[in-house]
């Protein structure tokens, strides 16, 4: 297959970031990176364009870094509490999956991706535990989940609303 070598103008997932000279094949570079502006041909002349791309990729990644750490404070002053039926053995009805943390801070005005939550396996016991958030690649932080119990499979039809 014939490849090409394109400067990257974005950042394109899967493929590289701005200012990255990365080898492509060729019908990709002409029919998709290039017209689309995505792209410029790896020639001398545009090799030299390389440092404007450096700063502009220095520049988002400094907001990225920024925006990532106010992110982590918000999170880390978040205690949100969930609470799990028992039955009569103090068996628990359920657990606290990492969607559960997601929509409660979601419901907080805090938008994070389920998969930045590092929970290694549901919450089934009471008590508090320390969930790893992260949310970009230099930025982690532990949120504190509170998980109480409610004895309330007993049969008895009544609710608390």
């Amino acid at each position: 297959m014939a490849t090409t070598e394109v400067i990257l103008r974005e950042k394109i997932t899967g493929l590289g970031a701005e200012a990255d000279v990365v080898k492509v094949k060729a019908g990709f570079a002409r029919n998709f990176l290039i017209p689309q502006g995505k792209a410029l041909e790896a020639t001398k002349g545009n090799l030299r364009t390389l440092e404007s791309l450096h700063a502009k990729r220095a520049q988002r990644e400094t907001e990225e870094l920024a925006e990532a750490q106010e992110l982590a404070g918000k999170i880390s002053r978040v205690k949100p509490k969930f609470t799990l039926e028992t039955g009569q053995g103090g068996k628990a009805f359920g657990s606290i999956t990492s969607m559960d943390i997601q929509k409660e801070l979601e419901s907080k005005g805090i938008i994070i991706d389920r998969t930045a939550i590092k929970l290694s396996k549901p919450l089934k016991r009471s008590g508090k535990s320390d969930v790893e958030i992260k949310i970009h690649s230099e930025v982690t932080t532990t949120l504190t989940v509170t998980v109480e119990t409610e004895e309330g499979a007993s049969g008895s039809g009544e609710s608390d609303s």
